[in-house]
């Protein structure tokens, strides 16, 4: 079906990216009020001009972690969005019935637009590490991203055990800060962190190093069995990648079928151009 109108959402734990070029920050541990009003106020201008004009079509897609009821538009996270847990994504955002809605996993959605478009190109076996404020991994293999029955990542990873907690306790915004934290007593955010490393802060760089050991050890199995060629890196936290690519290079040189660990090619489209595909 073609579309008049189309507006992209790429729902991440901090910002709601609009392909409009909007950054509308929103608080994933928030209460219901704070989400909804986030969500809305992504939404309400186009939905208003939806209602406006009924001889057009309009419609939504969305990229938004998991776990999500992607076919029926409802909240299943806990460990973020917890406050709107079960609620209907287009009653809260207050989406008129004549808006079309379509959902998909960011994190697969960020590797569908490097297929198509980016440095997943010209390989049949690719994964994806999303780093930002969680943790996410996706695969494709042969043109095709592996998914579950609700059509989240089929591996995921972020609950992995790790040091008496999960791996993204490790692997995520809150790792690297809490790792430089105790190695130093400095709260600094990861870019700030980053910005030191390469400054000389040699307790920065040996964060940095830290993560990526950690992560390409709980990877390297899933990265063997199915016999992944390309490794890409994702997410906000991913354009310091340079830092970990050492550890990353040395850590998973044993593995035979990686040919390529790179980030991805467009952080700032890359979501928007799986996104896309959801109405081709």
């Amino acid at each position: 079906m073609d579309f008049d109108r189309l507006l992209l959402l790429d729902v991440g734990g901090t910002f709601i990216k609009t392909s409009d070029g909007r950054e509308i920050p929103v608080n994933s541990n928030g209460d219901k009020q704070s989400v909804f009003l986030s969500f809305h106020k992504a939404v309400k201008d186009f939905c208003n001009e939806a209602v406006a004009s009924p001889e057009r079509k309009f419609a939504i897609g969305v990229a938004i972690p998991g776990p999500f009821d992607y076919v029926n538009g409802i909240f299943r996270m806990t460990h973020k969005y917890a406050s709107v847990y079960g609620e209907d994504f287009r009653s809260l955002a207050r989406i008129p019935s004549c808006v079309e809605l379509r959902f998909t996993h960011d994190v697969n959605c960020m590797l569908s637009g490097e297929m198509a478009y980016g440095n997943g190109r010209g390989f049949d076996r690719v994964a994806l590490v999303s780093l930002g404020t969680g943790l996410g991994f996706s695969m494709s293999i042969c043109g095709e991203i592996l998914k579950n029955e609700s059509g989240s990542p089929l591996v995921t990873i972020f609950k992995y055990p790790c040091r008496g907690g999960i791996l993204e306790d490790y692997v995520s915004k809150r790792g690297f800060v809490d790792l430089y934290f105790n190695k130093t007593g400095k709260r600094l955010t990861v870019k700030e962190i980053a910005d030191s490393a390469r400054a000389g802060d040699v307790d920065a760089l040996d964060t940095f190093k830290t993560v990526a050991g950690i992560l390409s050890g709980a990877i390297a199995p899933i990265l063997e069995e199915y016999s992944i060629e390309c490794l890409l890196f994702g997410g906000q936290i991913s354009r310091s990648c340079d830092l970990m690519a050492t550890t990353l290079q040395n850590s998973l040189a044993n593995i035979p079928s990686l040919r390529r660990i790179e980030v991805i090619s467009d952080f700032d489209n890359a979501t928007f151009n799986g996104l896309k595909s959801l109405f081709a």
